[in-house]
């Protein structure tokens, strides 16, 4: 017995012996052998080809995906999205239906009704600054000007007065002969506070027969005496039913479309 257990670690130090006798060979044959390992060299160089209209060419790349980027501020901001959502998100919440319609249903409808409404906005800077910018005849800066003309003038047709005078004021801009003159960096902010206003004006106008209804059936519940069950469990089917009989989704788009000057 003595001896199988003094067995065992003679035959486990043999093992160690072996191992480390093979790893010691492998790094030696690695270092000292005749074999070698050599990294492989990498070099990155940039050659212009063309010279100026390759140099053209990734210039408009960068200034379109610049572009790109920044597409999804310039929708909401500088167009009429910002009262569309705002409106349906109101029509939602007065209906008592909490994700129905669900958002993206109401952001893909916003869009669409954004794109429908500004189709003439973007069809004059695609044909008087994009087309001619892509054929050469103007500079960036010139088609970032032309660009902006017809953006500027649809937010200055939406902008309150008052709006606007005080985005001037803190701007310190106090004479002005033309609509030009008046920066965009004045006429955004504006236009977004003005939107802003007249979509909580439209939701407000939503919610008084929403509200009236819901007024009506907690009276009638407290009069029955069922003071227990929830009066929204009754006045939404009621709301919904109204809503339909009325032809809602097409009154609210008639008008939010009919609001844009």
């Amino acid at each position: 017995m003595m001896q199988i257990i003094s067995k065992v670690p003679k035959r486990r130090t043999v093992a160690v012996i072996v191992a480390v006798i093979a790893v010691w060979a492998i790094f030696s044959g690695l270092s000292f052998g005749e074999t070698s390992i050599s990294l492989p060299e990498i070099n990155v160089s940039i050659n212009n080809g063309d010279g100026d209209v390759q140099i053209a060419n990734s210039i408009q790349l960068m200034i379109l995906l610049t572009i790109l980027s920044l597409a999804p501020s310039i929708l909401i901001m500088m167009t009429c999205f910002t009262r569309y959502i705002i409106v349906l998100g109101f029509v939602r919440r007065a209906l008592s239906l909490q994700s129905t319609p669900p958002n993206q249903v109401l952001i893909g409808l916003a869009l669409f009704l954004t794109f429908f409404t500004m189709s003439s906005v973007f069809t004059e800077v695609y044909e008087d600054a994009y087309l001619p910018f892509q054929e050469g005849t103007v500079t960036i800066q010139e088609a970032a000007d032309l660009a902006s003309e017809p953006v500027k003038e649809f937010m200055l047709k939406q902008v309150r007065t008052r709006d606007l005078s005080l985005f001037m004021g803190i701007a310190g801009i106090t004479e002005i002969e033309t609509n030009d003159d008046i920066p965009l960096r004045v006429v955004i902010p504006a236009f977004i506070i003005s939107e802003l206003k007249i979509a909580f004006e439209i939701g407000f106008l939503i919610f008084i027969p929403f509200i009236v209804v819901d007024m009506i059936v907690a009276s009638t519940l407290m009069a029955l005496g069922m003071m227990m069950l929830p009066p929204v469990m009754i006045s939404l089917p009621i709301k919904v039913l109204l809503f339909l009989m009325v032809d809602g989704w097409h009154l609210i788009v008639e008008k939010l479309i009919m609001s844009i000057r």
